[in-house]
């Protein structure tokens, strides 16, 4: 996949394993969350670090912003209550690349965590007090994608009186639940976690069904908002929506899955363009941003996301390819720009 480095950690002390993953640094650092699971082998953690920074560089060279990606995972049990121990350890490791990758939360962690983190490293953002918690940015921006793809579909981007079926009721998806019920939808939900369901259900009158059931829901649009790798041989054939756009991150468990999407005629808003909005919110705080000015710049996800319909319409192809290709025309563009050191010949010996 390209990888510029990859670093495989281990602290004895904590019982820390982990594996931090620098894609591409041609924009900048590479930013991407820290993902704590308990995975079955140590070969499926370094795939899954492989995959999600690969994803990371190409999300935030869409977004627009000036960031390489990267990612790490911790491997083990996220519901341990020996945390920060574990958490130093890994903010040494991150500090150990000097700002070559800038960590934050992600899937099993929090920011508590990386307040841990942070006692060992100044790369990490994120932080309870700072931009906090990314969930109802990220969620405005996969709400945003939504009305868009809603807009080329149908010619309209209400989503008054359309079905949504919600797959992942967790921070993300219960802020979209929130969004979407406020722009007059229709909400079908699922989640493995029943008291997660009944918050959404409560708050949004939405009808819950199993989480095996959500994928072959009558709906207009399927936002798959839980893990990745949703779209696949099983799930394709269940489908029975005109729209897939939700918050999961590498929704195609492979990229054939995208081409059988298309070849079905179900219109697709590529993951990582759609939930940009956590990567911006992290950003903000890099750059000092506002949270009004991260929702804002979230609320840009409406036209990537139209860019990307018209550039797959217009060289005839899938839309994840047509994502992939925005995102490299930016980091070759970047990477052909001439750099000028003009303060070369005065600096001192």
């Amino acid at each position: 996949m390209g990888h510029e480095q990859v670093v495989v950690c281990h602290d004895k002390a904590s019982g820390y394993r982990g594996i931090i993953a620098i894609h591409d640094t041609t924009l900048g650092p590479a930013l991407g969350g820290t993902r704590f699971w308990s995975y079955a082998t140590d070969a499926e953690a370094i795939v899954d670090a492989l995959r999600l920074s690969r994803g990371m560089t190409y999300k935030n060279a869409v977004a627009g912003l000036n960031l390489g990606g990267g990612k790490s995972v911790i491997i083990g049990d996220n519901r341990t209550p020996n945390r920060e121990m574990i958490f130093r350890a890994h903010g040494r490791f991150v500090d150990s690349l000097g700002g070559r990758y800038v960590t934050a939360e992600d899937v099993g962690t929090s920011t508590g965590d990386m307040d841990f983190v942070h006692m060992e490293t100044d790369y990490v953002a994120g932080l309870a007090g700072a931009s906090g918690d990314p969930s109802p940015v990220t969620a405005h921006g996969v709400f945003r994608a939504i009305q868009a793809s809603a807009f080329r579909r149908w010619g309209s981007d209400s989503l008054e009186g359309k079905t949504i079926a919600i797959q992942g009721c967790g921070n993300v998806g219960y802020h979209l639940a929130k969004e979407l019920h406020r722009a007059g939808a229709k909400l079908i939900v699922a989640d493995i976690d029943a008291e997660r369901v009944k918050r959404v259900v409560n708050e949004t009158g939405a009808r819950s069904v199993a989480t095996d059931e959500i994928v072959g829901q009558q709906a207009d649009i399927y936002a798959p908002c839980a893990l990745g790798g949703g779209i696949n041989d099983r799930t394709i054939p269940q489908l029975r929506v005109e729209i897939v756009a939700g918050a999961a991150n590498n929704q195609l468990l492979e990229d054939r899955h995208g081409d059988e999407l298309e070849a079905k005629g179900i219109l697709y808003a590529p993951d990582y363009v759609a939930n940009a909005g956590g990567v911006i919110n992290v950003y903000s705080e890099l750059a000092g941003w506002s949270r009004e000015r991260s929702l804002r710049k979230a609320d840009e996800i409406y036209h990537t996301v139209l860019n990307v319909f018209d550039i797959a319409k217009q060289d005839g192809i899938p839309t994840y390819q047509a994502a992939d290709r925005l995102a490299e025309r930016r980091i070759a563009a970047v990477r052909s720009m001439v750099k000028t050191w003009p303060q070369w010949p005065n600096k001192a010996s």
